[in-house]
């Protein structure tokens, strides 16, 4: 990957923003988490610890902030980043409206210039999770975790992308691109829905990288469309997600 990712991918941010008001709104407001585009229930996921009183939690790529929202109503102290100043404006007035208490930075991900050491926590769905470079953020993360501290991140899985033709129309029951070496794709070009450049690796990469960076592996899950699930999201038709896993999420611990 040799072009300009970040600049390209904040600049979609930025535009699309108003785009994903209303649906941060709706999952601001929620009792109980929903992740992912099809919104799975939190019960069985569990991405965030029940009871967060006193932790410092960290979301990296924060977009909308409804996941640092969901931490501090749990009681964490929450940072939260983001390359788009659009998405974040989005953010801090929903927060405001909400009460909730959650310094917000507008910066990269992969380089977030915070303190080594300074959270228990950190998540990422769908922001550095996919928009940075896996080696880069995934680092970064180590760096500003405690020994023995969490990291939570959900984004696609390989499945999705090598499943996706390369113009970009919705994902089919075809292979179109190599499982092997997979890095990403570069959306900013294709016919259907153009839009930024994204990460992602095999699992067998994605578990190399956690081991050379010093992150074990505590769970994995593989996520898919529930039941009720219709139409396409995000390129993705619904009875394609019921019947391969569209989203994963790994959760690792900091190795002490």
């Amino acid at each position: 990957m040799t072009r300009d990712y970040l600049t390209i991918n904040k600049d979609v941010w930025n535009t699309d923003a108003v785009n994903w008001v209303d649906f941060a709104k709706e999952r601001w407001s929620l009792e109980a988490p929903e992740w992912g585009t099809w919104g799975n229930p939190d019960k069985g996921l569990q991405l965030l610890p029940p009871d967060m009183t006193g932790l410092d939690a960290i979301e990296l790529g924060c977009g909308t902030g409804y996941v640092s929202g969901w931490m501090a109503r749990r009681g964490a102290r929450v940072t939260a980043i983001d390359i788009s100043s659009e998405q974040l404006a989005t953010a801090r007035q929903i927060a405001l409206e909400h009460g909730a208490d959650i310094t917000f930075i507008e910066g990269n991900a992969e380089d977030t210039g915070l303190t080594n050491a300074a959270f228990d926590f950190a998540i990422s769905e769908y922001g550095a999770s996919i928009w940075c470079q896996p080696d880069k953020w995934l680092r970064e993360a180590w760096r500003v975790l405690r020994p023995g501290g969490r990291l939570v991140f959900l984004g696609n899985h390989p499945l999705s992308l090598i499943c996706s033709p390369l113009d970009g129309s919705p994902a089919d029951w075809t292979l179109h691109r190599p499982y092997r070496g997979m890095w990403g794709a570069d959306w900013t070009d294709v016919e259907y829905e153009p839009t930024g450049v994204c990460f992602n690796l095999t699992i067998a990469s994605w578990m190399e990288l956690f081991a050379e960076i010093g992150f074990h592996v505590a769970r994995y899950q593989e996520i898919y469309a529930p039941e009720w699930a219709s139409g396409t999201r995000a390129a993705i038709p619904a009875e394609w997600a019921k019947t391969y896993p569209v989203e994963q999420v790994w959760h690792l611990n900091k190795r002490a």
